[in-house]
């Protein structure tokens, strides 16, 4: 009998274990998605892309590089590209900076588009620091903005507004990559109006090739 009772309890020991290991890893999978997923239930990378209305960018207020403020009303009017990135970023942030940079460069006599690249390590990526990433980009600081601000507002920016993953790595699951935190690679479009019209994998040539078009028909409509 006692033998008995000994044998279920280490058989539900070892199940508890199981499970316990299992949701774990299931946790742990999600996190590592959490950069790389939009949540929009589902939607293949196409539906999100077209110029639809996938919703409206709510006020906000971050510094930028140059230490003046940034609020949504200073876009109104604009045409606007959004990203994600931070300037130790070992990943995609290279990538999505030179995508940026050549943005710039394809639309340069385009006075009513403006690139918006906002850091998700804000403690790091302070003013000056955003400043020195912007200059290996030849960033044009008047087209061409860096926004840092609190981690809060920040992560609530992306994950509420943009519905875009953003999060720090916990120190005990960081990558040998050097990678401190996790964000989408998706490009943003924003309307005039401040309402979100597409989002565009930067690393994805034929994306961006999209993405190209689509802001040329946002920015013929004046």
């Amino acid at each position: 009998m006692a033998s008995n009772v000994r044998g279920t309890i280490r058989h539900r020991a070892v199940w508890g274990f199981l499970a316990a290991v299992l949701l774990g890893l299931v946790g742990v999978a999600v996190w590592m998605q959490g950069g790389e997923r939009l949540r929009h239930g589902g939607w293949g990378e196409r539906h999100l892309e077209g110029l639809e209305t996938f919703g409206e960018v709510p006020d906000f207020s971050l510094i930028e590089r140059s230490r003046r403020a940034v609020a949504l009303s200073d876009l109104k009017g604009k045409v606007w590209v959004a990203n994600f990135i931070y300037t130790n970023c070992p990943d995609t942030c290279p990538v999505q900076s030179a995508q940026m940079k050549e943005l710039q460069n394809d639309f340069i006599h385009e006075r009513d588009l403006r690139l918006v690249s906002i850091t998700v390590d804000p403690e790091r990526d302070t003013p000056d620091v955003l400043s020195e990433y912007a200059t290996r980009f030849a960033a044009d600081p008047q087209r061409w903005l860096f926004l840092t601000g609190e981690q809060e507002r920040i992560y609530r920016l992306a994950q509420d507004a943009f519905r875009l993953g953003a999060a720090e790595i916990p120190y005990g699951k960081r990558p040998s990559s050097g990678a401190t935190h996790t964000h989408s690679p998706r490009f943003v479009v924003v309307d005039r109006k401040g309402r979100i019209r597409g989002y565009y994998i930067s690393t994805d040539g034929e994306a961006m090739a999209r993405l190209r078009r689509d802001l040329r028909t946002l920015l013929g409509q004046g």
